[in-house]
This record gives C-alpha cells, structure tokens and sequence, in this order.
C-alpha cells in the first residue's frame, strides 16, 4: 500500500492493526496515525464503528462527526470475524502488525484465535494493547462507559456546584485519558522493543486511567481518609482559584502565590486587600474564601470581563474570560498555535495533532475513511508477503 509522500513521521514503517471501537481505541490509534504509523482499521460489514451512526451532526459528506473526531488518517477494511475467510485475514494482518489495538470483551478474541496468546506465537514483536472498562480480572464483564465510569470512578463526586447533583465532565473525558495512556503504554513497549526485540501485552482500563488522573483529589483521599466532595469552580487548595462574576461576565482567576495575589489587588484599585490579616497568606485566603470572593467581585462589577481580562493580563495576573469552544479555537490562533487543520472537502476540519516536534514532522492528516473503503488494496497487500503497507 502507498502513501502520500512526506517529510520523517516518528512512526514511520509501524503498523497498526486497529480492532477497537468508539472513543478510547480509536482515538489511541488516531494519535498513532498523526505521528506515521499505518493504521488499519478492522470494522463490522454493513455498520462499521458504532460512532458512524452517532450523529447529528453530520459532515457534508453524510459521515457522523462524532467518528470524525477519532479516525482520521486510516484505512478501513470491513471484516465479518465470524467468517472463516475474513478471520483468515484478520490473523495475518495480526501476524503483519507492529502493534494491535483492541477493546472486545474479555476472551471475545481467544475465541477468535486473536488472543493475545496465540497471536504472539506466530508475531513475537507484537505489541497488543487491551483497553477495558474495569480490568481483565474481576470486573471483566462489567460495561465499559466513560459515563459510568465518571459515576463510580469519583469524577462524578467532584465535579458540580457543592449543593448541586454530581456532574459528569462536558466531554468523554474518561476515554480521552485512557486513549492517551494507552498511545504512552504502546510507544514505551516498542521501545523496549528496540532492545530486547520482544512485543508484550499492554493493558490499560478505564477505571484505573481515571484514577491515575485524579491527582491531588486523591492524594488528599489518601491522606486523610476524607473523600473530597463538590466545590464548583473553586480550588480546595489555593484562593483565589475560581470563577468570578463581572459586570456582564465571568473571569477566571488563578493566584497560586502571595505575589500573584498582591498584583491581583493592585490591579483592581484594591492594594490593601493584599495587606488584610484575612487574606495574606494562602491559607487565611482560602479559610475566609466567602469574604475574599465577596471583596474581589464588588470590585469586578465596576467593569466587563473582557476589560478586566486586558487589564489584569497587563498587571501580569493569570486570568482568563469564561468562553465557549468557538472562543477557545478564537484564542488559540491569535497566539499562533494553528488550532485546526484541513482534512479535505466534504469533512470539517479538525483539531490538529497538539504535538510539535523539532526534527520529526506528524503527517498531514487525511479525511476519517468510508466504511470498508480500503477493501482491496489491504487484501492485495495481505496476499503479497513481499508488499510493505
């Protein structure tokens, strides 16, 4: 199979054997994708990834944005696993691959002689990584959701207003981390690869990686035996560190230390707040938190968000104005970070790789693929041992 010509991708000549689904599998693979490797994505015949069907909205060219968002940069070839002629070939693409990418339930693909077992037999350099929603042991058939998994994995607990119900994340968030954990897990095992020339099995899960993000919430768990509950937008550690109400908006503000604070105070014409035994110290900030918010905001209200973010900028305070996706992309290309990048006509663009590197270059993404759009070139590749993909 031949690509488009381009400059050195770290991932060049890797092959990946995309057998997952939905969001944490094939975001990992897109990842992969950005950075050159060639990702093969196995689909169902008829319906292919769930996330085809997962729209409004959808692009120009009828495809669910939703699978857009996670696919770019493959090639799909559609396979009925139940088939002995399309197993056939799934197990040579396996036998072919740097690296397998799965997310079936637990003991599906030894079934299916595509356990991680009998593929290594005959593909010892393998690397295959599993992603679950809870592990392979005891809560192998448990659902794997990402919103389920917000709900029992705490994020749920920590996240809302303090008298308000728990609040799931706006996005996926939970499959976002484990997708990127598992991309961390399959560049680690292909570099020991380099040295000992063995594959291994990479396992990651949803619960875990949600865990694993959580950071000082549960670190503070740890330490006192106290599970941390809601508090909006406000830091349980450091004040001010939240959403503050202007004349006709929201700012938020982040003073992680006393020289922050001070400039925050000059900045809005109040200095002596700076010098207020209540508010001197990090600690009496965040003890008389409702005090230190009621002053801040009487100030804010004498002008608009966006006037304060300029200002407070300028006094070199970190601050930023509440905005939404579209101011986000806005922001992101006045600092030339060139937020997006053009797939092709028909399909929106999309968020670009967030990597830059200063020697290798991540491919030029291309349009997600149709549904078995690549049928014949990978069976003619599949059939010819001697063609590179």
């Amino acid at each position: 199979m031949s690509g488009p010509v381009r400059d050195s991708a770290p991932l060049d000549g890797i092959v990946v054997a995309d057998l997952s689904r939905v969001l944490a599998g094939p975001m990992a693979t897109s990842m992969l994708a950005d950075l050159g490797a060639t990702v093969i994505k196995v689909e169902r015949p008829g319906t292919g990834d769930d996330t085809r069907q997962w729209g409004p909205p959808w692009t120009e060219s009828g495809t669910a944005s939703y699978f857009e968002s996670a696919n770019r940069t493959k090639r799909s070839i559609a396979l009925d696993l139940r088939d002995p002629d399309d197993l056939a070939l799934a197990r040579t693409l396996v036998r072919r691959a740097d690296v397998l990418v799965e997310n079936f339930r637990t003991g599906a693909l030894d079934r299916l002689g595509l356990g991680y077992d009998a593929v290594a037999a005959d593909n010892p350099g393998l690397v295959y990584c599993s992603i679950t929603g809870f592990g392979s042991g005891a809560g192998a058939d448990l659902p794997g959701y990402d919103f389920i998994v917000q709900a029992v994995g705490g994020l749920m607990s920590i996240t809302g207003d303090r008298d308000g119900e728990p609040t799931k994340a706006g996005v996926a968030l939970v499959d976002v981390l484990t997708g990127k954990d598992a991309v961390i897990g399959i560049l680690a095992a292909l570099a020991e690869r380099e040295r000992s020339g063995r594959g291994q099995r990479v396992e990651v899960n949803l619960l875990s990686s949600l865990l694993g993000s959580l950071v000082n919430q549960a670190s503070s768990y740890l330490t006192t035996g106290n599970a941390p509950g809601r508090m909006g937008n406000q830091h349980p550690s450091i004040a001010p560190y939240e959403t503050l109400r202007c004349a006709d908006g929201t700012i938020a503000v982040a003073c992680g230390n006393d020289g922050q604070f001070a400039r925050l105070c000059k900045g809005l014409g109040r200095p002596e707040l700076a010098d207020d035994p209540r508010f001197a110290t990090n600690g009496e900030r965040v003890a008389h938190r409702t005090a230190l918010v009621a002053a801040l905001e009487e100030a804010l209200a004498a002008d608009t968000a966006a006037a304060w973010q300029q200002r407070l900028s300028d006094a070199d305070v970190p601050v930023g104005e509440v905005g939404d996706l579209g101011t986000a992309i806005a922001r992101a290309r006045e600092l030339g970070l060139d937020p997006t990048v053009d797939i092709g006509d028909g399909h929106p663009a999309q968020v670009r790789h967030p990597i830059t590197y200063s020697r290798s270059t991540p491919v030029t993404p291309t349009a997600p693929p149709g549904l078995g759009q690549h049928d014949d070139e990978i069976r003619r590749w599949l059939a010819d041992e001697t063609e590179n993909p």
